[in-house]
C-alpha cells in the first residue's frame, strides 16, 4: 500500500503543465518587480536593508546591479517554463531567489517564502521529461511517467500552507471580524466595491470563508465529489485576493496548484491534447534509493511541520513579540502601528544625540523599527556600527516606544532603559527587553 502511493508510475502531465505555469508566473514576478519600482525601493534605494538576521553577509548588488539580478531571474524563469537546462535553470533560480528573500525584509510576503519551497521541490522533479527544449535535444529523455511520491509531497506542502493559515486565524481579533474591518478600511476608494468592504456582513462573510477556505480546500480538491465546486470556489477566492490585496502572482499560482488534483488523463487531454496510450501506468516501481529518499522526505516535513509552531515554545503571544511569526503562515492576521524616539547616548562623555530616522531609512523601513522588535534591534545595531565608524562608542536606546495592533489603543511596548546594541540576538527564546502584553492566553 505505501508503495503503491509513492512509487506507483503515473501520468506526468500535471507536473509538466505545472512547470509552464510556474515558469511564466515567477518570470513575471521578476520582471514585474523591475517595472513596478519594487527592486529599486527594497533593494537599491535603502541605505541598509535589514536583512534576516545572520545573513548580513547577503548584501544587494551594488548599483544598478540588482536589475541585472531580477532580469536573470525572469529568464531563468522563461528557461524553466520551455524546459530548456532546466535541471541547471530551476537550481539557480532556487539560490538567487532564496539569497534575495534573505537580504531584505521590510518587503516580507509569506508567499515569497512559499515560492523558495516549491522551487526547492522543483529542483528534485523531473519536470523537464516531456514538451520540453531538453527533450528535443535529447531525445532519450523522454517520458510520459513520474513517480507518484513528486505529486504527494506537493500536495501535503500546501495542506500545511493552508491548514497552518487556518488554525492561525482562530483568535479572537479574526473571529470578532475585526481584523477584516482593519484589512477593508484601506480599500474604501475602489471602484464599485470599496462601500460593500466596510459592511459588517462582508467582514462576517469574508472572515467566515478565509478559515472554512482554507482549512477544507486541500481535501475538497483531493475528493472527486467535490473536486469541481471547490476548484470554482477557489478560483473565485483567489481572484478576489489578486483584485483586493494586490499580492503578485500568488493568486495564480495557487490556482496552477489545482493541475495536481485533477486526473493525469484530463490534464494530458486539455492541455496537451495527446491520447497516445500511458503503458507505463500503475506500474509500482520502488527505486533502490527508496530509503534514502523517505529519509529525506521525513526529514523535510519535519521541520515543515515544527517550524510554523515554534511561538508555542517562546514566553508571550506571538501577536504582540512577533517571535517565531514569519515562516508560519501566519497570514493577514495583524495591522502594527508603532512609535518612538531613538537616543544615542555616547559612553564616553554622557553626551545624548536624538536619532532622526528618516535620514537613515526609508519610508516603509522607518514603519517597520517602531513596530517589529526585531527591526528596531538591527537599527540599533546599524546605529552603534555607524558611530563605531567614527570612533564614538554609545548605547543605543528607543524611548516611549508605543503599539497599536489591530487598530487598538497604543501601549508601552519596548523597555527604554535597554542599550539595544548590547543586546544579543536570541534565535528561540523571549526577549525580556520586550514588555509584557496583556493578550489572553487564548489568542497565542
Amino acid at each position: 500500500m505505501f508503495n503503491k502511493l509513492l512509487f506507483q508510475k503515473v501520468d506526468n502531465s500535471s507536473l509538466i503543465i505545472f512547470r509552464i505555469f510556474f515558469g511564466i508566473l515567477i518570470s513575471l514576478e521578476c520582471f514585474g518587480a523591475i517595472t513596478t519600482g519594487w527592486v529599486k525601493r527594497n533593494l537599491i534605494d535603502p541605505k541598509y536593508n535589514f536583512p534576516f538576521i545572520d545573513f548580513e553577509w547577503l548584501q544587494p548588488l551594488p548599483g544598478s546591479g540588482m536589475y541585472f539580478y531580477y532580469i536573470l531571474m525572469g529568464i531563468l524563469g522563461l528557461f524553466i517554463a520551455f524546459g530548456f537546462k532546466y535541471k541547471a535553470s530551476i537550481i539557480t533560480f532556487t539560490i538567487l531567489w532564496t539569497a534575495t528573500y534573505l537580504m531584505q525584509k521590510t518587503a516580507y510576503n509569506n508567499h515569497y517564502y512559499l515560492l523558495i519551497l516549491i522551487s526547492f521541490l522543483m529542483c528534485f522533479s523531473p519536470a523537464h521529461r516531456s514538451n520540453s527544449i531538453d527533450v528535443k535535444i535529447k531525445p532519450e529523455l523522454g517520458t510520459n511517467s513520474m513517480y507518484s511520491y513528486i505529486k504527494w509531497v506537493i500536495v501535503l506542502q500546501l495542506f500545511i500552507v493552508y491548514a497552518y493559515a487556518s488554525v492561525a486565524k482562530m483568535y479572537g481579533d479574526w473571529l470578532d471580524f475585526s481584523m477584516i474591518k482593519v484589512l477593508m478600511q484601506p480599500k474604501k476608494d475602489y471602484v464599485l466595491v470599496g462601500d460593500v468592504l466596510q459592511q459588517p456582513w462582508v467582514h462576517t462573510f469574508i472572515g467566515t470563508a478565509g478559515i472554512l477556505f482554507d482549512l477544507l480546500i486541500i481535501p475538497a480538491l483531493l475528493w472527486k465529489p467535490t473536486r469541481k465546486a471547490a476548484f470554482l470556489i477557489s478560483i473565485f477566492f483567489h481572484l478576489f485576493n489578486s483584485f483586493i490585496f494586490q499580492i503578485g502572482i500568488f493568486p495564480y499560482l495557487a490556482l496552477a496548484f489545482s493541475v495536481f488534483f485533477f486526473e493525469p488523463e484530463t490534464i494530458r487531454s486539455i492541455f496537451f491534447k495527446s491520447k497516445e496510450p500511458f503503458t507505463s501506468f500503475n506500474k509500482i516501481v520502488v527505486p533502490n534509493y527508496k530509503n534514502n529518499l523517505l529519509l529525506l522526505i521525513w526529514i523535510y516535513f519535519i521541520v515543515q511541520l515544527l517550524l510554523p509552531v515554534r511561538h508555542y515554545v517562546i514566553e508571550d503571544n506571538v501577536l504582540w513579540t512577533e517571535e517565531g511569526h514569519r515562516m508560519s503562515w501566519r497570514m493577514m492576521l495583524r495591522s502594527r502601528v508603532g512609535k518612538g524616539n531613538f537616543k544615542i547616548v555616547d559612553k564616553n562623555t554622557g553626551q545624548i544625540i536624538k536619532i532622526i530616522p528618516k535620514n537613515y531609512l526609508t519610508t516603509s523601513q522607518e514603519r517597520k523599527v517602531f513596530a517589529y522588535p526585531d527591526f528596531t534591534w538591527q537599527f540599533a545595531q546599524y546605529l552603534k556600527m555607524d558611530f563605531e565608524s567614527k570612533n564614538i562608542d554609545v548605547a543605543v536606546y528607543l524611548d516611549d516606544s508605543l503599539i497599536s495592533i489591530n487598530g487598538k489603543p497604543f501601549e508601552p511596548f519596548l523597555d527604554s532603559t535597554t542599550d539595544l546594541a548590547a543586546e544579543p540576538w536570541k534565535r528561540l527564546q523571549h526577549h525580556t527587553w520586550i514588555l509584557p502584553s496583556n493578550f489572553e492566553a487564548d489568542t497565542n
